[in-house]
């Protein structure tokens, strides 16, 4: 449990981290013309952008590792607090200037998670079934519709809704990962929950890319945290098993409470800080 639980945290670390790395690099790459194809390239050039691509890359190994050792509901917990990273990385880095609200958001975000921390269980032993692993590829399917209809909407129901269509996608990866029993090849082509994987990591991409393009950051960072924690972790605990240490169900779901309070509290910081002028 000890390892599941430091992998996860690792990976909010590395997720927090390259968030900060990748403002940094596309800030100094915005300053040229052209369109978002030729600010990529440009951001590209930056070794910060790629050393935010490789954390990006590492905190994914680390959930997976995370995902196959403690419940789901401590994981989506501990990568909620990245938000949290991302905003101490920034006020070193960025120059960012938090207040005296959001350094206390940070410490409910730690208090959260050492809670779980205390309270989680090993993963659970319960198999997914054929008909989950299909229901997470129709949840991934309906993601990837959502993008070209949630961007018809304004406003902050615009954010909102790509938001959590965004967590939801990113919930899918979560429980596939734990679906996927096998990585030998004839065996991930035959699962549903491989194809859920790839698809529902793609729609979350999109639909985040989308909600921030246009939106509030708060208000589409508020719906993804909770589209990827509240929904994975009840179905770990429904239908794969998850548990607390006995008698400690209280304290996981009031740290895991607290954590997701916390990390709401620091939505802002769900996309490129804005560097304050000094």
């Amino acid at each position: 449990m000890l390892f599941g639980m430091v992998c996860a945290l690792a990976a909010a670390v590395c997720f927090g981290t390259a968030t900060v790395l990748q403002a940094m690099a596309a800030r100094e790459a915005g300053t040229g013309g052209g369109g978002e194809a030729a600010l990529l390239l440009r951001a590209l050039r930056q070794w910060r952008y790629i050393a935010g691509l490789a954390l990006d890359g590492l905190g994914f190994l680390f959930q997976i590792a995370a995902l196959r050792s403690i419940p789901i509901y401590a994981v989506g917990a501990a990568l909620a607090s990245s938000l949290a990273v991302t905003a101490v990385v920034a006020a070193r880095l960025l120059r960012v200037r938090l207040s005296g609200t959001e350094w206390g958001a940070v410490g409910v975000v730690c208090a959260g998670l050492a809670m779980l921390g205390l309270a989680s269980g090993p993963e659970g032993n319960q198999d997914g079934s054929d008909a989950l692993k299909w229901a997470m590829l129709a949840t991934a399917l309906c993601m990837l519709a959502l993008a070209p209809l949630g961007g018809r909407l304004s406003g902050r129901m615009r954010a909102l809704v790509l938001g959590l269509g965004a967590g939801f996608g990113f919930g899918v990866v979560e429980v596939s990962v734990r679906l996927i029993d096998s990585l030998r090849p004839a065996d991930l082509f035959t699962n549903p929950a491989a194809y859920a994987l790839v698809m529902g990591g793609g729609a979350a991409f999109m639909l985040l890319t989308s909600a921030l393009q246009r939106g509030s950051v708060t208000t589409a960072t508020a719906g993804l945290v909770i589209g990827e924690t509240i929904g994975p972790a009840a179905v770990g605990v429904i239908w794969l098993g998850d548990r607390t240490r006995e008698g400690f169900a209280w304290l996981a779901v009031l740290g895991f409470a607290v954590a997701i309070a916390g990390a709401l509290a620091l939505g802002r910081f769900g996309e490129a800080p804005v560097v304050e002028e000094t």
